[in-house]
């Protein structure tokens, strides 16, 4: 009986891999060409922020928590929305918001909130009673 040569194995688990990979790939490209063109019809997929008119201002387990609407800005000559500032004791607490309308926080970047009072309140609970430190220059921290 004849047996298998490691190179004959090695040639059929890379044929293998390759027509698994390429099947992956073809079944992906439907929804990321509709993906692009949902992008480029002007038709936001997530609906734009809002807060209560004056913003949040409240305090969680002994901390302030404010949040108010930043100035929009352009880039590449589309305009962008008014991004929420959030401050925890006055300090700000940069925030982002992702591609499907979750939020994330430079304290806690690998949890997902719905939206940025979530965010704020779970880094005041990472926090674990400390302050929240400022971030930048802008904010009394240093250049160097």
């Amino acid at each position: 009986m004849k047996k298998i040569t490691r190179r004959q194995a090695l040639g059929f688990a890379i044929g293998a891999a390759a027509v698994v990979g390429l099947s992956a790939c073809s079944s992906s490209k439907a929804p990321a060409t509709a993906a692009i063109g949902a992008e480029a019809s002007g038709s936001p997929s997530v609906p734009p922020f809002s807060l209560p008119s004056g913003g949040i201002d409240e305090v969680y387990e002994g901390h302030r928590i404010q949040i108010t609407l930043g100035e929009g800005g352009q880039h590449g000559g589309h305009h962008l929305p008014a991004m929420p500032v959030v401050k925890i004791d006055g300090n700000e607490l940069h925030i982002m918001r992702n591609a499907d309308g979750s939020w994330v926080s430079v304290v806690n970047h690998y949890e997902t909130f719905p939206d940025p009072i979530a965010a704020a309140k779970a880094a005041i609970r990472d926090l674990q009673g400390t302050q929240l430190a400022p971030f930048g220059p802008h904010e009394g921290g240093s250049t160097s």
